[in-house]
């Protein structure tokens, strides 16, 4: 896999040396840290779209959250932000420490800008949303140390699988009345199509209709290659081993086995990769805030941990081949207008689509990584309010709940994993042949 990538002036090779050498070991530092471990999240809400055909039972498909009764007051006060050093040392707090080492209060600014949360709660910019957003308020939704919950493979697929991903491809990517043949790469009657034929279509599209497919091909993509490289490869005594399996690598993305679209494939996740890195360095202003604290309650940590998202969003600024998102909707305004509202849209109804899976690990995941990819096209639409922010003060314009923000970068460090992950595929197939 080399060369430049279509619709930009990138190439792969350059994409390679940033995330292994600048990104990957400082996203993987950042994940670990305790703002960014714990996402809320809601496990139990219904599929709209479909009748439920039951959760998976595979034990690798279950998550484990931390207990409502062992989370302490200042984490389940959420944006109300009530810490106190009093719910600090309380026993509870300890229990939890002892079971998930749990630290993580749910709101994005400290004590001196509560403000904030007045000005959140008055403001809707559901217009702004990509994302269908769970009510973090719900009895249903819970925190989820995203480090005691790796994503891999759990054994869900068969039916249940294959109509998530249809729905999304069929149903809500853009696809011209001409072609008649499904887009979703699992679909059985692909007919006699090769790979290049079948991407000949995309041509044909306008840029932002592309770019759509290619988003979602990404996320495909890279959601498969973190179950190849996170497989259970044996399990003896009831010690699962776990680790990269070429032979399913080679399934999901070798020319031979997928009528050569697999290198596409992989093409697209790289496309989806710059497009969030251009998202975390348009993004940078709005944290570089001093009102703007990663807040935990733990000042030490929180300093550190922004420190170090600063030094990523410095790093992605470095960046010399960023994606263009001002070529994206640049036609008539009204003819503009509509069409990103129809991209929205449609990015919306996959994220509810998420609701459908019924793994949890898979739902966890899923729903995380495209929550993620909704955050980032928020910030790549919002240019212009990120740049008027003010700097002592929260902004009406423009804003990030912290669920917002630790799916940004939780979704980013999966595609940097992927990535990364690649690179040892390359050297284990270099091995076997």
């Amino acid at each position: 896999l080399t060369g430049v990538l279509d619709d930009c002036l990138c190439d792969i090779e350059s994409i390679d040396d940033f995330n292994t050498f600048k990104i990957f070991p400082k996203i993987q530092k950042l994940q670990e840290r305790d703002y960014f471990r714990y996402y809320k999240v809601n496990l139990k809400r219904p599929c709209p779209f479909w009748a439920d055909d039951g959760h998976c039972s595979i034990k690798d498909c279950h998550v484990e959250p931390c207990p409502e009764s062992k989370i302490p007051v200042g984490i389940k006060a959420g944006s109300s932000n009530k810490y106190s050093k009093a719910a600090n040392n309380s026993k509870e707090l300890e229990d939890c420490e002892q079971a998930n080492k749990l630290g993580a209060v749910n709101s994005t600014l400290s004590n001196q800008s509560k403000e904030a949360f007045i000005d959140w709660a008055r403001y809707d910019d559901s217009q702004d949303h990509f994302c269908e957003l769970d009510d973090e308020r719900s009895p249903d939704a819970q925190y989820v140390d995203l480090l005691l919950n790796p994503e891999r493979y759990t054994g869900y697929k068969g039916p249940s699988a294959w109509r998530v991903w249809n729905s999304i491809y069929e149903e809500n990517c853009f696809k011209p009345r001409s072609v008649y043949r499904p887009l979703n790469p699992l679909a059985p009657s692909r007919g006699g199509d090769d790979g290049e034929s079948f991407y000949t279509w995309l041509e044909g599209l306008c840029l932002e209709k592309r770019v759509f497919y290619k988003l979602i091909s990404g996320l495909h993509a890279s959601i498969n290659l973190h179950l190849c490289a996170n497989y259970l490869l044996e399990e003896t005594w009831g010690k699962p081993r776990w680790g990269p399996n070429v032979k399913e690598f080679t399934r999901r993305f070798d020319p031979a086995e997928t009528k050569g679209e697999g290198p596409r494939r992989l093409k697209n996740l790289y496309f989806l990769y710059l497009i969030e890195l251009r998202a975390l360095s348009k993004v940078a202003p709005y944290f570089e805030r001093a009102v703007v604290d990663l807040y935990t309650g733990n000042g030490h940590e929180d300093a550190e941990s922004k420190a170090l998202l600063l030094d990523i969003f410095r790093d992605t600024k470095s960046f010399h081949m960023h994606f263009d998102e001002k070529s994206m909707f640049a036609g008539d305004k009204k003819g503009a207008k509509s069409l990103k509202e129809e991209f929205r849209l449609h990015f919306k109804n996959i994220s509810r689509i998420m609701d459908c899976v019924g793994c949890d690990k898979c739902r966890l995941w899923g729903k995380l990584q495209t929550q993620g990819l909704g955050t980032a096209l928020k910030i790549l639409f919002s240019e212009k309010e990120i740049q008027s922010l003010p700097e002592n003060s929260p902004s009406k314009g423009f804003q990030l709940t912290r669920q917002e923000i630790v799916a940004l970068v939780n979704a980013f460090g999966r595609l940097s994993t992927s990535i990364k992950e690649l690179q040892n595929f390359k050297i284990l197939l270099q091995r076997t042949r």
